[in-house]
């Protein structure tokens, strides 16, 4: 039994809204310029760390980039990429790692500390449990949120920055705003074209 006492907790109803308004607001469909306050990321990620967590090695990692400071984080993407990618770069793709942190309110960078007790795909796997704590602790707060996994996400030579060693990972980035333009439908497949039930 939870000791969470029943009237805290949502109805099962409010909380099948929850899931099913989540979407993935991409950075240019944010309000330009408006702020989420500190103390609400500081609540967003306080709800991914109760993600679950083998063993509670909890490997989950956040670095967050507000103000000035994703400035910083465009100037180091956009440049990296064009140092990896040398004569092969896309200006466009360049331009887009610089702009892109400057769309969003704060931009959290998405780490998994390697924690060798487990198989990695666990930790990756409880890494993944905590951005959809925060994403949907993101729709509660009525914000949009995005978790982009390209860029410099795979390069080892960008896990120094956000103070990740050889070993851990950088999974992406969670960009996060107030949502200026609204996305269209949501749709899934049905689940009874995904589930199995063996009952014998």
């Amino acid at each position: 039994m939870s000791d969470i006492p029943e009237t805290t907790l949502p109805t099962p109803a409010q909380f099948d809204a929850l899931i099913r308004a989540r979407r993935s607001i991409q950075p240019v469909q944010f309000e330009p310029g408006r702020v989420v306050p500190d103390e609400v990321v500081q609540q967003l990620l306080e709800n991914a760390n109760w993600a679950p967590t083998h063993k509670r090695t909890e490997p989950w990692r956040f670095v967050v980039f507000a103000g000035a400071g994703r400035q910083r984080l465009a100037e180091f993407q956009s440049n990296l990429y064009r140092q990896q990618a040398g004569e092969f770069a896309d200006e466009k793709k360049a331009q887009k790692l610089a702009q892109n942190p400057l769309l969003a309110s704060h931009v959290i960078a998405i780490g998994m500390k390697r924690h060798y007790v487990l198989p990695e795909i666990e930790e990756v796997e409880a890494v993944a449990c905590a951005v959809q704590n925060l994403h949907l602790s993101a729709v509660a707060h009525g914000l949009g949120g995005y978790w982009g996994s390209g860029g410099i996400t795979y390069l080892e030579e960008a896990k120094p920055f956000f103070g990740l060693g050889p070993e851990d990972k950088l999974l992406g980035f969670f960009y996060l705003g107030y949502v200026a333009q609204l996305p269209g439908r949501n749709l899934r497949k049905p689940i009874a074209e995904k589930v199995t039930w063996v009952r014998e």
